[in-house]
């Protein structure tokens, strides 16, 4: 057990408390207004003692700032580049410039929600949810330092992600946006495969069984700040994906003459494939020309009166993914096949994932409990 002890300052008499850390050596702690206060604060020294819950007061004095930076260099080594490429961005922006300074055992949960809340109102949720995401983490490493007993950034509510409406092409769509690209082929084969852009761009040669119609999926070409990092697929699962039987002439070109680990669809100017961007780029402007010819064609369906035709969706290459999911469910595919083909990890995923395309499903439900209830009530 500790001792209370008396010392003058020019405010008055102060008191400071001793005491013995776990490790047995001595360490202090002044400026208490009163004896008691010193001896309670002693005596919460000796619990946290006991309950294995002990924190240096020396510990918690350490800055965000600077648990910021190994944390960084811990996380660069577990994540993908494009990961860490988003989190270092968080810190850079968000993070570092707000609590960098501060010292680790002063901040306080109303603090971390006021901040939050700021961030909401100016912020998408997904930016507030990875901002949040990197200090709760740096926190989370501090608690197990034992630089703090709990993370003030836990239980901070977060602003709700709301889920846009997915675009899925027919097969029609996806032919017409094919003809209208630079890339026809890879068009194609992103929309019956459900690969994602990465994925599809990273593939090989050397990875294609064209006996069974099958691809291999090992690699993972990604854009981080501008180029291309190859790593492994984003579940860092490889997976055998099939291609139906059309794509094997579309196949046959892009592997003819080509080495084992030539890239199978590359850009014609060589190396990956880019996609562009949102407002420029030979898929964007794919998009464009389609929906031109779609609202031309509207405009002259109201002009004589008769039924308008639909308009292909405004689609970025991540839809066709989905895209892939919808044709293959709408072909029959069950669960289980759908969620091996995209690369998730669970079944239950891929129904949370594209709950919207079972809506029909639960109304062979209802007609089945129906047809099930007339016949037995028959009998």
């Amino acid at each position: 057990m500790g001792s209370a002890y008396s010392y003058d300052t020019k405010s008055g008499k102060r008191w400071e408390a001793r005491y013995r850390k776990p490790d047995g050596k001595t360490a202090r702690k002044g400026g208490f207004a009163r004896k008691r206060d010193a001896e309670a604060y002693i005596a919460s020294v000796e619990v946290s003692k006991l309950q294995g819950s002990y924190i240096a007061p020396s510990d918690a004095q350490a800055t965000i700032g600077a648990l910021g930076a190994d944390w960084l260099a811990a996380h660069k080594t577990a994540v993908k580049p494009s990961t860490y490429h988003s989190d270092e961005s968080a810190w850079r922006i968000h993070v570092e410039p707000k609590w960098g300074e501060r010292r680790v055992g002063s901040i306080r949960h109303t603090e971390i929600s006021a901040w939050v809340a700021e961030l909401s109102d100016s912020k998408s949720p997904t930016t507030v949810k990875r901002v949040h995401g990197v200090l709760a983490s740096i926190l989370d490493g501090a608690v197990r330092d034992r630089r703090i007993s709990a993370n003030p950034a836990r239980d901070v509510k977060t602003p709700r992600k709301t889920s846009k409406p997915r675009a899925y092409l027919t097969h029609r769509q996806v032919e017409r946006l094919a003809l209208a690209s630079r890339y026809p082929d890879f068009i194609r084969f992103l929309s019956y495969t459900g690969l994602r852009w990465g994925e599809a761009a990273g593939l090989r040669v050397k990875h294609v069984d064209v006996k069974r119609r099958r691809v291999q999926v090992e690699e993972n070409a990604v854009i981080v700040n501008g180029r291309f990092q190859v790593g492994t697929p984003k579940t860092h699962e490889r997976r055998a994906v099939p291609y139906p039987a059309f794509l094997d002439d579309a196949i046959k070109s892009a592997t003819k003459g080509k080495s084992g680990d030539a890239i199978l669809w590359p850009a014609d100017e060589g190396g990956y494939l880019r996609p562009g961007n949102a407002q420029s780029g030979w898929f964007t402007g794919a998009v464009k020309r389609v929906r031109a010819e779609d609202a031309k064609a509207v405009a002259e369906a109201k002009a004589k009166k008769q039924p308008e035709p639909p308009v292909m969706p405004k689609v970025t290459p991540h839809d066709l993914r989905h895209t892939a999911a919808s044709l293959a469910i709408s072909a029959g595919a069950n669960v289980k096949a759908v969620q091996r083909m995209l690369g998730h990890a669970s079944a239950a995923m891929t129904l949370d994932t594209y709950t919207d395309l079972f809506d029909d499903d639960l109304d062979t439900v209802a007609d089945a409990l129906d047809a099930a209830r007339t016949e037995q009530l028959q009998r």
